[in-house]
């Protein structure tokens, strides 16, 4: 089941999200995100008119997608990032994929021309994941990131979803 999240979804999303800050560089966050910065994150999103949205398993929270603004200058209004974490050991059955098409469809609904995805490299199941959804490679910035006493590069996919906007 996918639906919009809730503040109420913070502490699932936070325990979700925290073996991806804690055992990856997938997220550059370095410290676990409480789960009340979590429900601040859905609401400022939300607020935007942005989805973030949660897909469940048995009535468990087991992956979280959402867009958000590309960056803060007002030419970049058009574009948004988008991100996506399931549960540690789910991936592979699917669920990313029909999570991340349902976000994509919704972003469709809105005046967004173009939704980027920031990939953390090596990271082979997602650049796979973006591809199948139609996402073209746009290019890296190495050592952009340094975690774990590493640097990381980070490649670029973006999907063009709008060529219809006018303002």
């Amino acid at each position: 089941m996918i639906r919009n999240a809730t503040p109420a979804d913070a502490v699932a999303i936070a325990a979700l999200y925290d073996y991806y800050v804690r055992e990856t560089v997938i997220t550059f966050e370095l410290d676990p995100v409480p789960a009340e910065e979590i429900a601040r994150r859905i609401t400022s999103v939300q607020e935007l008119n942005l989805p973030w949205l949660v897909t469940e398993e048995d009535g468990e929270v087991v992956g979280f997608a959402y867009a958000s603004p590309y960056r803060p200058r007002a030419a970049y209004v058009h574009s948004v990032e988008v991100s996506i974490y399931l549960r540690h050991g789910i991936q592979g059955r699917g669920v990313g994929g029909a999570l991340y098409r349902e976000l994509l469809a919704r972003l469709r609904e809105l005046p967004v021309h173009l939704a980027l995805s920031l990939v953390a490299l090596p990271n082979d199941a997602s650049v796979a994941l973006h591809e199948r959804l139609g996402f073209t490679f746009a290019g890296t910035f190495t050592e952009v990131g340094r975690k774990f006493d590493q640097w990381i590069d980070v490649g670029h996919w973006q999907l063009p979803l709008s060529h219809e906007i006018t303002s």
